[in-house]
């Protein structure tokens, strides 16, 4: 059962009447701070809630206590960089020539597309066109590799490289690049919308035609890693 306690001043619910099965007639006689229950209990054990009949109380309480269960019960809810454990599926990386279907443009997937640590250094056939959505790619390597078409919404590349990547025509947006080195990497008539490259290495990476939106494009040219060619063709002022 969950409970959560709050402490009350006297002061803030002077002179209310208490229900008679309570045995007290004030707020001020219970002892403070008293406990409201927001769950249900086991068969045949019914407690009297006292206090369930002030409704703007009890609201705001198992709200609380509702938000509260929520983020510790996700991982990702309560902090945003905490990812899963590595999986331990023996084909793990493999599973890229394959790729994931689900909802391609949202990220949703029936089990986490687990890349991290893998190595497809100067791959040139079997990651082209594939979808890869909400991929897990930290510190993985791509150097060389042809990513040409592939859509990437919702991949976490942090610390990865992509050094030398064919990236063009492909659909990455909303993908986390923060400290990724993408020195020489090719974003041809790439969607980047949504994107972050957070302290990421952009030495010589061809912009041309890339697709952005204003803010991010922004945000993009404050990375004073982008060369004066990458610069004038993302519009940077």
């Amino acid at each position: 059962m969950a409970t959560l306690s709050i402490p009350l001043s006297q002061k803030a619910f002077s002179g209310r009447q208490l229900p008679a099965k309570c045995g007290r007639s004030t707020l001020q006689e219970l002892p403070l701070p008293f406990k409201i229950r927001c769950s249900s209990v086991g068969d045949g054990f019914k407690p009297v809630e006292c206090f369930a009949q002030f409704k703007e109380l009890r609201s705001v309480a198992c709200g609380v206590l509702a938000v509260w269960a929520v983020t510790a019960a996700s991982p990702v809810i309560a902090s945003n960089q905490r990812l899963p454990p590595l999986s331990t599926e023996p084909n793990r990386c493999e599973r890229a020539f394959v790729g994931n279907t689900i909802g391609q443009a949202n990220g949703v997937y029936d089990k986490p597309l687990d890349l991290r640590f893998c190595d497809y250094t100067n791959e040139k056939s079997n990651l082209k066109g594939k979808s890869l959505a909400a991929a897990l790619m930290s510190d993985a390597k791509f150097d060389g590799a042809d990513m040409s078409e592939v859509v990437m919404s919702k991949a976490y590349a942090v610390g990865a490289s992509f050094k030398g990547t064919d990236f063009r025509n492909a659909v990455l947006d909303r993908v986390n690049f923060g400290k990724a080195n993408l020195q020489g990497a090719v974003f041809r008539n790439t969607v980047l919308s949504g994107s972050t490259f957070v302290e990421a290495q952009l030495q010589d990476v061809d912009f041309e035609d890339t697709i952005i939106g204003y803010i991010d494009l922004q945000k993009l040219c404050t990375n004073k890693t982008i060369n004066d060619e990458g610069r004038v063709n993302l519009g940077c002022r």
